[in-house]
Order: structure tokens, then C-alpha cells, then sequence
């Protein structure tokens, strides 16, 4: 079954602080930050810029970087991922991803493909 690939834009405020946009998102602001590593991730992804727009899907795609789902049993929702490699380099960033990517997946997918555009 093939997946339509999305694109989401994450925009870092002054603040230094990481969001997803998000517009259909009915919870507050805070739920849609980006923290526990995934702000460490859109920062060397982003390579110093403010903004940063990613295609995401569950199935792998030309030029995409897998993130692995490790630990989806949390007391918080969510789940702790892994980005090994990013562009050839080693990195083994652990990141959290909370439950809004069960709002964007419908679920907690075992792998998220990405790509910067």
C-alpha cells in the first residue's frame, strides 16, 4: 500500500524554541513543541536556519533518513526515537516524539521516514 509523503514546517522562535505548524491542532502551543531532542535534531538538520520543512512517511523514499521507534511505552505518550545517521554521519541522537505524532500518523509508527525539502 502505497503512502502519500506529507511535508510539515517547524519554525524556531526567538525563544530558540522548535514547533511544528500545525494549524488543524485543536491542544495547546506547548503540545506542539519540539523537545527531549527533537529540537537537537531540527537545530543540525536545519544547519542554522529558522525554519525547517520535512517530508515524513511511514515507507521508505528517495533520499530519506529513518527515524526507529525504541521505547513507544511511556507514561507521557509518545515515543523515543533514533536517528543513527544523517547524511553519512554517525550521530545516534535520541529524541522524543509525543503523542501529537499519533495525531499527525493515527498511530506511533515503528519507522518515520524524512527528508529536508
Amino acid at each position: 500500500m502505497e503512502q502519500t509523503i506529507r511535508t510539515f514546517k517547524f519554525e524556531k522562535e526567538k525563544t530558540g524554541r522548535w514547533y511544528i505548524v500545525l494549524p488543524e491542532w485543536n491542544g495547546t502551543k506547548a503540545d506542539l513543541e519540539m523537545v527531549q531532542g527533537a529540537d537537537t535534531m531540527l537545530d543540525y538538520v536545519g544547519k542554522g536556519t529558522n525554519e525547517v520543512t520535512l517530508a515524513l512517511n511511514e515507507q521508505p523514499f528517495f533520499e530519506a533518513t529513518p527515524l526507529t521507534l525504541y521505547d513507544g511505552n511511556l507514561p507521557v505518550g509518545g515515543g523515543m526515537y533514533l536517528l543513527n545517521k544523517y547524511e553519512g554521519v554517525e550521530l545516534n541522537q535520541q529524541l522524543w516524539l509525543c503523542s501529537v505524532t499519533e495525531h499527525v500518523f493515527g498511530h506511533l509508527p515503528q519507522t518515520i521516514y524524512f527528508k529536508r525539502m
